[in-house]
């Protein structure tokens, strides 16, 4: 086998794992600045709660770990927007205010595109040490999409689909 029967971490990265290491990080980096600006929009605490928990202990976490495997790699870091400023809700006017159910539909389905892109990575990696780290992201965020659902069900906010009883 050669240079992929070591230590995982001193095998080299092949162009898929580069590829979507890459982008995984550019796009954690977006969305925690999306969900400042989020947190900013939220009314509920619950819901407010929820994001910063989800900033904190899963997103910035991974982005972590993955900036650090990037870093070793002598990849070249994908650039960060800036971060945003804090404001408070009632400063945001109504009309271009989002809603609670809205900042939880799009959250969730970020959340689930995380999933999916963990999913992919976990198969096209041939490095261990890459497939155990997206296992533990996809594990989290499988985690915090069932936090999020149940968020949904208490405030009222999920809209089903047309169920179907006969």
């Amino acid at each position: 086998m050669g240079i992929l029967s070591g230590n995982p971490k001193e095998e080299p990265l092949h162009s898929g794992e580069v590829f979507y290491l890459w982008t995984h990080l550019f796009e954690t980096k977006a969305f925690l600045v999306t969900l400042q600006v989020l947190t900013n929009h939220t009314g509920d605490h619950d819901l407010k709660l929820f994001l910063g928990d989800l900033k904190d202990n899963c997103l910035m976490q991974g982005a972590e770990q993955v900036e650090t495997i990037v870093k070793e790699a002598g990849i070249r870091l994908p650039p960060a927007p800036p971060d945003r400023p804090n404001v408070e809700v009632q400063d945001i006017p109504a009309g271009a205010r989002f809603n609670d159910p809205e900042i939880a539909a799009m959250v969730l389905k970020e959340v689930n595109g995380g999933m999916l892109l963990a999913s992919t990575i976990m198969g096209i990696s041939i490095r261990k040490d890459i497939t155990e780290l997206y296992r533990n992201i996809h594990t989290q965020l499988a985690d915090y999409a069932a936090k999020l659902l149940d968020v949904n069900k208490d405030k009222g906010w999920i809209v089903p689909p047309p169920l179907m009883v006969k």
